[in-house]
């Protein structure tokens, strides 16, 4: 049994996972993301190690742009093939695609337009990746597939999705591979969740595994206790009002937006936070929102149990769904202090580089992080204390409170890592750690290696192995 792996994104970095599987003369692409890196960005653009046209199907873990971003390009340049995610991940891909190439399409031609006046050109080419256009087109390829049924990928090939417990739709990818009376089982992760943690359930676990490429973002630290989000988004807001600011907060549209307004929702129900307006500044945010209104089946049981008792867990007095362009630049004139929720989370594009310019400068507001932010991008600088950052071309000096939660991280920690890799009884011939920046995947490595015993690799990018 001959089984190749290539390694083209999220290897020794956090986002653009892909990963290419050759086996049984077939190739299969796990995952299909954009890197969104700064310095790394121009990998999207160099033509694809293999003719796109040559992958016989992509698989989508779930919805997040660093997973599935990539999607339009590969189509666009010659992937015709179906494209495997479970049916929420493909509603909210859906929405997710066109916001990406919304985003792009506006950049560019806001970058065509600076760099004209400069009389200078940047780094990358004043083209979108990929339009609106390539994005709809790629849709009719989505396979929506049920968690736990088996998908025939091709002659001793299949895959099952499971519960991944990171995002609504998430998913965990078993691929069983059978030739000449042998057989092999990979384990792709994708993002693993976290346990006990709003809205979704807890990860799917295994028992077997030959080969498990898997994820190490938080793969060398502990998360804070989830019952400290409360206190400290009570902290924030209250300390923020008495000042007269806002509190500006960098969300991903998917999930953590959806899980930000839980939170609220609950602070609000037991008078802990002053009754602020909170603006949902994302057309994005409000049409996932929809898809997890359309899923309920997949809430765990404390979302459930809400929804049986009083309604949705994402609706209290005070919510202000902000669709329009318009409606978002009147924002700016708001009087008193109010919740600004926008995109996107790691400030790299969207209505939120907008709503931080606006406040940034404010020692009376605060820039709330609630998720990752990876390293190149405006929310890592913000975050790490720079005192001056560039927005739109212009520099603008950091006077807001600067604040992060980090128990809000949709991704399982060192422990949760270890927790959910201690269900596999036997040995796996070998673990691949990915989808970290170096440091975390080398010190996560390390300890499985001493913790466990096992075959650890820390693929680079565009390494290619071959195992049995």
């Amino acid at each position: 049994m001959n089984i190749k792996l290539q390694f083209l994104g999220a290897a020794e970095n956090v986002t653009g996972s892909r990963y290419l599987l050759e086996a049984n003369g077939h190739r299969f692409l796990l995952d299909c993301g954009m890197h969104q890196e700064r310095q790394l960005r121009g990998r999207d653009w160099e033509p694809f190690p293999v003719e796109p046209s040559s992958i016989d199907a992509v698989l989508i873990t779930h919805a997040h742009l660093d997973h599935c971003g990539y999607l339009p390009k590969l189509a666009r340049d010659g992937f015709s093939g179906p494209v495997y995610c479970t049916p929420a991940t493909k509603e909210i891909i859906k929405i997710s695609l066109l916001d990406s190439a919304y985003i792009q399409e506006a950049d560019a031609e806001h970058k065509r337009r600076r760099h004209e006046r400069e009389g200078r050109k940047g780094p990358y080419p004043e083209v979108p990746l990929y339009t609106i256009k390539d994005a709809e087109n790629c849709f009719p390829q989505l396979e929506p597939t049920r968690y736990n049924s088996l998908v025939d990928l091709a002659d001793g090939i299949s895959a099952t999705f499971v519960d991944a417990g990171h995002i609504l739709g998430s998913a965990m990818i078993a691929i069983d591979i059978r030739l000449d009376g042998e057989k092999r089982r990979l384990i792709f992760t994708g993002d693993i969740g976290r346990w006990d943690r709003p809205i979704v359930r807890n990860p799917t676990t295994f028992e077997e595994a030959d080969y498990i490429i898997m994820e190490s973002t938080y793969g060398d630290r502990i998360h804070a206790d989830v019952d400290d989000i409360d206190m400290q988004l009570e902290q924030v807001i209250k300390a923020t009002v008495q000042a007269g600011g806002n509190v500006i907060v960098p969300s991903f549209a998917i999930e953590r937006a959806q899980e930000l307004l839980y939170h609220m929702r609950e602070l609000l129900a037991a008078d802990r936070i002053p009754h602020l307006l909170v603006f949902l500044d994302s057309p994005m945010a409000i049409k996932v929102t929809e898809v997890f209104r359309n899923y309920t089946e997949l809430y765990d049981e404390d979302a459930t149990k809400i929804l049986e008792q009083t309604g949705s867990p994402f609706d209290f007095s005070g919510l202000v769904a902000v669709a329009s362009t318009d409606q978002s630049k009147a924002l700016n004139y708001l009087g008193g202090s109010a919740m600004i929720i926008a995109g996107s989370g790691m400030v790299t594009g969207g209505r939120i580089k907008h709503h931080v310019v606006n406040n940034i400068s404010r020692p009376e507001s605060t820039i709330l992080f609630v998720g990752y932010q990876a390293v190149g991008t405006l929310g890592r600088q913000i975050v790490e204390g720079s005192q001056q950052v560039r927005i739109f071309g212009q520099m603008h000096s950091v006077k807001a409170r600067i604040e992060e939660i980090q128990g809000f991280s949709s991704h399982a920690d060192q422990h949760e890592l270890l927790r959910w890799l201690s269900s596999i009884r036997n040995t796996p011939r070998r673990v691949f750690v990915t989808h970290g920046e170096k440091d975390s995947a080398r010190r996560f490595a390390r300890y499985l290696e001493e913790q466990r015993g096992w075959d650890v690799a820390i693929p680079g990018y565009g390494d290619e192995v071959t195992v049995d």
